[in-house]
């Protein structure tokens, strides 16, 4: 990666987890690191009407300490700093259109019932034009410097329909000397959905799971000729694919899902798989927009 890696902070243990993520992973890709607060002006009524200016002091303090946090281990990181006012969503969304990635934190919420994923960040992941990595706080080690995980990344459909998401997979695990694992889920379609056309090529494969093998195969051929250091384990396995990359979850130091980046009738939506991988997975989980 040659973008920056962006950082968008507020403060709080969440976004200094994804401050310090960003931080590695920019001096991994030889990028500069971007450190941006978007902030709005709430009024309280008990205070002085010059609170403005106390609370944006306070925005760009906090944003001093946040990066004196990351540049006293990485010496020699270029770092650069925003202090945005306004809709955070508006501020982050637009800081995410010229960098590597966007990265955020998010509150753990529970084994149960999974992480609280803010409106915030959801917002953000469904609108950003590019990938946008959410990171958890409070791990004792951070899942990425864990030796033997690996990057699990979902593959699904045609090879050009997931380029993106095994690209920042591959970049990631180039980077890092780690393995990728490339996750195929498959069901049993039904009937109506069979034509003539389909089933030549699953008579081709020879039956619906060697079909998948090779739809597959067939993605991650260009990524292996490209990197060749990278080992690739294939993951083939029937199921919904949000429950088989969270069954492989606990060997992730990175997940990679992709989104479909244009927007429906409703607006921009994350997808039922990044959705529950995002509030699942303990590990950092990157969301790729794809065509």
């Amino acid at each position: 990666m040659t973008r920056p890696i962006t950082a968008g902070v507020d403060g709080s243990e969440e976004s200094l987890a994804a401050l310090a993520w960003a931080a590695r992973q920019a001096v991994r890709h030889g990028a500069a690191l971007r450190v941006v607060h978007a902030w709005r002006f709430e009024p309280r009524q008990a205070e002085p009407a010059g609170d403005r200016a106390a609370q944006e002091r306070w925005v760009r303090e906090t944003l001093a300490r946040a990066v004196g946090s990351v540049t006293g281990q990485h010496r020699g990181l270029e770092v650069t700093t925003d202090v945005v006012e306004g809709d955070p969503v508006r501020a982050l969304v637009a800081a995410a259109a010229d960098t590597g990635a966007l990265v955020l934190g998010s509150r753990g919420h529970g084994t149960v019932v999974g992480f609280l994923l803010g409106s915030v960040g959801q917002q953000v992941i469904a609108e950003a034009a590019r990938p946008v990595v959410l990171v958890r706080a409070g791990a004792d080690r951070p899942a990425d410097e864990v030796a033997g995980h690996e990057i699990v990344v979902g593959q699904q459909g045609e090879p050009a329909d997931s380029a993106e998401v095994l690209r920042f997979a591959f970049e990631a695990a180039a980077a890092r000397g780690a393995a990728v694992r490339a996750v195929r889920a498959w069901t049993l379609p039904p009937l109506f959905s069979y034509s003539p056309g389909s089933l030549k090529l699953l008579d081709d494969a020879g039956g619906l799971e060697p079909y998948e093998h090779k739809a597959l195969a067939e993605a991650l051929e260009p990524w292996r000729e490209r990197y060749p250091e990278v080992s690739v384990v294939e993951h083939v396995e029937m199921g919904s694919a949000g429950q088989v990359l969270l069954s492989v979850a606990g060997r992730a130091q990175l997940m990679v899902v992709g989104r479909r980046a244009r927007r429906s009738a409703v607006g921009a939506r994350i997808g039922s798989v990044a959705h529950g991988v995002l509030h699942h997975a303990g590990c950092p989980v990157a969301v790729v927009p794809h065509a």
